[in-house]
């Protein structure tokens, strides 16, 4: 996957795999009947570290990195995620916009020099529900209800992400700029679930 975008496919599937102290992505292309492709990549991002970074690789094998997402700052809710190629060039970046996220949450997406965009959550009643719940004393119960995201520059769509219903978190995600790096794009789309709570 690079940016020259070689795939036809701008829909991916996101699965996450199970685990206790890593979250595990697997990224599949999306078919036009909707059932899923080939693997495109797998990530990871280990839990409960100063300064997070996700890696997408390859496939499960972890031979080879594609990419990476990483947190310039240790510990910050409002950190700016570099996200970066196989030999360490800039793509882009991304950060969760604290204060307008505290009712419902906001992304800030740019790919210098192309792309800048804002992703918030498509259903207002659905974010204060969310926050509501977490305020209850429910840890191990989590929220079921799906949450979207809509990304935008100047009203136009740049890309979508719908979580899915299910007992494992599930995304579709649909890139509708062509100008947009698909890793880009998918290094926020996983942060969306690896870094919403942060």
């Amino acid at each position: 996957m690079d940016s020259a975008r070689q795939q036809a496919n701008e829909r991916f599937s996101i699965r996450q795999k199970t685990t206790l102290m890593i979250n595990r992505y697997v990224v599949t292309e999306t078919l036009p009947d909707g059932s899923d492709g080939r693997v495109v990549a797998f990530a990871e991002q280990k839990r409960m570290t100063l300064k997070e970074q996700m890696t997408f690789y390859t496939d499960e094998s972890k031979s080879q990195v594609l990419f990476t997402a990483k947190a310039r700052q240790v510990l910050d809710v409002g950190a700016v995620y570099d996200v970066r190629d196989a030999t360490d060039n800039v793509i882009g970046t991304f950060r969760k916009k604290f204060a307008a996220s505290l009712l419902r949450s906001t992304w800030e997406l740019d790919q210098p020099d192309s792309v800048s965009a804002v992703g918030r959550e498509r259903n207002r009643l659905v974010a204060v529900l969310r926050r509501v719940w977490e305020l209850l004393p429910l840890d191990l119960v989590p929220f079921l209800w799906p949450y979207h995201f809509d990304f935008t520059s100047d009203d136009k769509p740049v890309m979508r992400v719908d979580k899915k219903i299910g007992l494992r978190d599930r995304y579709l995600v649909d890139v509708s700029s062509p100008a947009l790096d698909l890793r880009l794009a998918l290094a926020q789309a996983v942060a969306l679930d690896a870094l919403q709570s942060r």
